[in-house]
């Protein structure tokens, strides 16, 4: 690992922003948080797919992965970032090393394939994705990137998080580092007014960001830029004139949050758009630190009021679901800021959680939890599939709600399912996305399948009489015939 690279991850696990961080010595802290893996265990995604994943949805860049082409084929396009107009960034760029660049280096390919794009495409800039490989061989991409930059008179952008310098959410913070030292506070905003904000760590999955917007025109709130989701350069190199920031994923983005607050003093909160509540929680804190800013002492009235219309018009379109939905079990796997946001909105509408997963969570995650569900809270750290089946056969939930990959297991206990990860269609952020949410876990538990699919087969239903019914005697023995022991006897003993 690179002299640059280990100096960036020190900085990273200084993080200001955490209190689990700074209550810890000197000495714990420079060891970071990063847990090493028991062997034979899944980890998840890496540092390169966790930086591709925070960056990615910057929409009108090339995205351009140094490395091997099964780096860039296994984080092309998986996740639901929509985007509001470029589609740059859906195609996949990669400098698809061969054997020959591992033994004489890959860096002349990096600056042929920055050029290539640059010529084809002509992006506002290109983002350069270091790899395991080119890392290891020792290929200097900053070096190229500068080079390239100076060339062709674009910013070139080197994002320095190998897969090896470990999981997915260092990976997060690394690709923020990068745009904190090379974009943001490069370029200026056309305007600037003082009800700008940014909204970090929202990545306008299926289109998020796109319900909450509205809400934010009503108020006159500007997004100056949304770090990364339907992201465009201009804006994020531009973001440092926003007079507030909202942090949603504190366990991605932090320390964009933390770095933005020390060098331009722009105040941040975390925030959730998940849930009736948080969501006006959201909307008064907003308000209420852009009024601290410099806004108008009237935008906390009008939040006030564009509060009580929208809580209004939701409640009444889910009344319609609350008997049907009162005291229904949910099993919730997921992490991070959804651990409690989408407890909460559950509760809203009288469900039952009896499981919450606090894998990706930060402590303050966990408190919340603790808040809103008392402090006999089901908190699960780890949850094997084995006990995720048990749990849902032995019916201790009635739907579970998770990531793709658990599907799998509701399925097999015959329990209906609900994705609420990064690759669902439907968004569930703001007043629209609770009823959308609440809706769909309707359609999944009332679904007529499941009564099917819980009806015992033909030959169960067979074995079971068969069972119930007498068994039968067994024929009787004629006279003189031994048994099948006798005749294994009778020949022991011939032998003998």
């Amino acid at each position: 690992m690179s002299v640059s690279l280990k100096k960036k991850i020190a900085e990273v696990f200084d993080e200001p922003g955490c209190d689990k961080n700074q209550g810890k010595s000197e000495k714990e802290r420079k060891k970071g948080c990063t847990k090493q893996l028991s062997p034979g265990a899944a980890a998840g995604g890496c540092a390169f797919d966790g930086a591709k994943i925070a960056l990615q949805p910057i929409v009108d860049v090339a995205h351009l992965v140094h490395g091997p082409i099964a780096c860039e084929g296994n984080s092309w396009d998986n996740r639901h970032s929509y985007s509001s107009g470029s589609q740059l960034y859906r195609t996949g760029f990669t400098t698809d090393i061969n054997e020959l660049d591992v033994v004489y280096g890959g860096e002349k390919r990096l600056f042929k394939s920055v050029r290539e794009i640059i010529e084809k495409y002509n992006p506002p800039a290109v983002f350069v994705y270091q790899t395991c490989v080119t890392a290891l061989i020792g290929d200097d991409i900053e070096a190229v990137c500068k080079k390239a930059s100076e060339k062709f008179g674009k910013p070139v952008i080197p994002v320095n998080s190998p897969g090896f310098a470990g999981p997915k959410n260092l990976g997060n913070k690394l690709g923020g580092e990068s745009i904190l030292d090379y974009v943001i506070g490069t370029q200026e905003p056309k305007f600037t007014t003082p009800y700008d904000i940014n909204i970090i760590g929202e990545y306008n999955l299926s289109g998020e960001l796109w319900q909450i917007k509205p809400l934010l025109d009503a108020l006159g709130v500007r997004i100056l830029s949304c770090i990364s989701g339907d992201g465009r350069y201009h804006e994020v190199a531009s973001s440092h004139r926003a007079k507030v920031n909202m942090m949603v994923c504190s366990k991605s983005m932090i320390n964009i949050a933390t770095r933005m607050q020390q060098k331009w003093n722009i105040p941040y909160f975390e925030g959730s758009f998940y849930g009736i509540g948080d969501m006006s929680d959201t909307l008064r804190q907003i308000a209420r630190l852009l009024v601290q800013t410099g806004a108008g002492a009237d935008l906390i009235d009008r939040t006030e009021r564009l509060i009580e219309v929208e809580e209004a018009r939701a409640w009444k379109r889910l009344e319609k679901y609350k008997d049907r939905l009162k005291g229904k079990r949910v099993l919730l796997i997921t992490g991070g800021v959804k651990s409690w946001s989408v407890v909460s909105a559950l509760q809203e509408v009288g469900m039952e959680i009896v499981g919450t997963s606090i894998k990706k969570s930060t402590k303050e995650d966990k408190e919340k939890i603790k808040e809103i569900m008392g402090d006999d809270a089901h908190m699960i750290d780890d949850m094997t599939p084995r006990e995720m089946y048990n749990m849902l056969r032995d019916a201790k939930a009635d739907i579970m709600l998770s990531g793709g990959r658990s599907q799998f297991i509701a399925l097999k206990a015959r329990m209906p399912w609900l994705d609420i990860n990064q690759e669902r269609y439907h968004p569930y952020a703001g007043y629209e996305g609770m009823v959308e949410l609440v809706e769909e876990i309707d359609k999944a538990l009332y679904n007529p399948v499941w009564e099917q699919v819980r009806i015992p087969a033909p030959w169960d239903e067979m074995d079971a009489g068969m069972l119930a019914a007498e068994p039968f005697a067994p024929p009787a023995k004629a006279e003189g015939q031994g048994s099948g022991h006798g005749h294994d006897h009778g020949h022991h003993h011939a032998h003998a």
